[in-house]
């Protein structure tokens, strides 16, 4: 069988596969709440026969969204539109769900990519006032973000432990936290974002200490049995950025305090990143952390074709793939993947007859 279609375990969760869906923005909430286009969003790819499904980069706080479009958890409202959401995709898919978790920090207050995805300015509308490690813009034309005081720290760490809870509330299988794409959480690892003089920043001690935190109240807040991961930016790939050897030194800390498992992504803090895009691109970066850690590791970035992600697991550069514009691209890649290896996925019994009569073996009803 191939590796790619073994299952593996997070915590209690049980993935049918080694494929997952990573977070991909929507931007079509409204004051943070899922809208129609998210049920049919995820609807469609609960149906792709993948292990698992990544709801996109969720607000812990208002002003922690990227936009005005994202989706947010943190108060009722939001949590009913998540929960009406939930409850179509769950009436006929039994994929699990997981939630990804974040503060946009200085990055936030931007607009929505088909309308150019600029910054948006505090008094405009649509805008707000941006938070950040220190007080340095993320490019020069944007309006410099507010330095995080204690207070305001303690506030979003709290935030992040009360959508936690809200996903618990919802049923939600595991939670991924955004420490990656120059987003808050990153912005305080990252010696570009962070000039810090006290105790969060300077050393990587204490640049790691926020986002230590906030996975320490997130793992208390959300129960011990479901997994708790976090997405990494392997490097900003900036010279005195943060880097992979910063990473593996995060990562065992993580692990220490109980991470289930470790997402390698990189770049996003920084304008002047030169990425070295191409098929992989980013597997050395997990295979990196892989060999210093002993919990799962999720690899990203241009997987596209189905022998490619089964090389990947199978020579042990990665425990899983992660897929978000291949499976954009083409909802039922898994499907295909499992034709592919000679493997097999579930599909709802209503898609089995689009199967051609060769494949279909390699297909089970859920």
């Amino acid at each position: 069988m191939a590796k790619l279609f073994e299952p593996i375990t997070l915590g209690d969760l049980t993935l049918s596969n080694r494929i997952v869906i990573a977070p991909m923005c929507q931007y079509s909430a409204e004051d943070g709440c899922m809208t129609d286009w998210h049920a049919q969003h995820i609807g469609q790819l609960a149906q792709s026969g993948a292990g698992a499904f990544t709801i996109e980069a969720t607000a812990v706080t208002p002003e922690g969204r990227i936009s005005y479009g994202d989706v947010g958890l943190w108060d009722d409202a939001s949590e009913a539109a998540m929960a009406r959401v939930l409850a179509s995709v769950r009436r006929w898919s039994d994929m699990p769900i997981v939630i990804q978790l974040a503060h946009a920090g200085r990055k936030a207050s931007s607009a929505k990519p088909w309308d150019g995805g600029g910054q948006i300015a505090p008094d405009a509308p649509n805008g707000w006032q941006t938070l950040s490690a220190s007080n340095v813009p993320f490019a020069p034309a944007h309006n410099a973000p507010v330095a995080l005081d204690e207070a305001g720290l303690t506030r979003i760490r709290d935030a992040f432990a009360d959508a936690a809870r809200r996903a618990a509330r919802l049923g939600i299988d595991a939670i991924q936290l955004h420490g990656a794409h120059g987003y808050l959480l990153h912005q305080f690892l990252s010696p570009l974002a962070n000039q810090r003089t006290d105790r969060y920043g300077g050393s990587l001690e204490n640049r790691m200490r926020f986002p230590l935190d906030v996975f320490d109240a997130v793992r208390a807040a959300f129960p011990a049995q479901k997994p708790v991961t976090m997405r990494l930016s392997g490097t900003d790939w900036v010279a005195g950025g943060w880097d992979i050897e910063q990473t593996l030194v995060f990562a065992r800390e993580l692990e220490k305090r109980g991470v289930s498992a470790i997402h390698v992504s990189s770049g996003g803090l920084h304008p002047d990143q030169a990425i070295p895009v191409g098929p992989s691109y980013q597997v050395p970066l997990a295979r990196a952390v892989k060999q210093a850690i002993s919990v799962p590791v999720i690899a990203v970035g241009l997987i596209t074709e189905p022998e490619q992600a089964e090389a990947i697991v199978a020579t042990g550069d990665a425990d899983m793939v992660a897929i978000a514009r291949t499976v954009l691209y083409d909802p039922r890649w898994p499907w295909h993947a499992a034709a592919a290896l000679g493997a097999q996925v579930h599909a709802s019994p209503q898609y089995l007859r689009c199967q051609p009569r060769r494949y279909r073996d390699l297909f089970a009803a859920r």
